[in-house]
């Protein structure tokens, strides 16, 4: 479990194709400094929102292993060596809750469809599938690339956040262009409240569960 709140921008330093039997995975290598001061093998660390299981590390980085589902349903199957990631910690019994909960559990990839700069933050449009545009509400809360953000607006093709200059400058929102992939965690709460209505016949329309 996680919060949404970003310790680290590092970086994607190796790629290495693997496969599991017959299904593709590939092991990667994540420079993170701050995240690996105290990590060990099994700990959880969440790269652009998705929750990655350390394998080993050692001078700052890490190496996990990302499955088939992984890289087809979030934007590290795009990732190289160089690629910026955002990085978090599981969350403690003593940590502050900052963000909301975040699973590291991607339900799908978004795009950027519009950027506005303005003196004091950047106002962000995204994107995203039909399937998840009904879990997506104003003031609610949603992961983009694995951070914590308020919805100012949504409609059933996308939604609007606004980006203060401490997230332009500590995660990879302050870099993405228009037309880049990000990563999509809708708030948890939204779907278990969907599947109880769903139980009691009370849910008209379909979708993730």
């Amino acid at each position: 479990m996680f919060t949404g709140i970003v310790e680290e921008l590092g970086a994607v330093t190796a790629v290495e194709p693997t496969a599991i039997g017959a299904d593709v995975a590939a092991r990667f290598e994540i420079a993170g400094p701050l995240v690996t001061s105290d990590v060990a093998a099994g700990d959880s660390i969440a790269v652009s929102g998705v929750c990655l299981t350390v394998v080993e590390s050692a001078d700052g980085r890490f190496v996990t292993d990302v499955m088939r589902e992984t890289l087809e349903r979030s934007t590290l199957g795009r990732a190289t060596a160089g690629t910026a990631v955002n990085l978090e910690r599981s969350v403690t019994l003593q940590t502050r809750l900052g963000g909301h909960l975040v699973q590291g559990h991607v339900d799908g990839t978004g795009r950027i469809a519009a950027r506005e700069h303005t003196p004091q933050w950047d106002v962000v449009r995204v994107e995203i599938p039909s399937m998840l545009a009904k879990y997506v509400v104003e003031k609610g809360s949603i992961a983009v690339d694995g951070v914590s953000l308020t919805v100012v607006s949504s409609d059933d093709e996308g939604f609007s956040v606004s980006l203060i200059p401490t997230t332009l400058q500590r995660t990879t929102l302050g870099a993405k262009q228009v037309g880049d992939p990000v990563n999509l965690e809708v708030d948890v709460m939204a779907k278990y409240a969907e599947r109880l209505l769903v139980a009691h016949g009370l849910e008209t329309g379909g979708g993730v569960a």
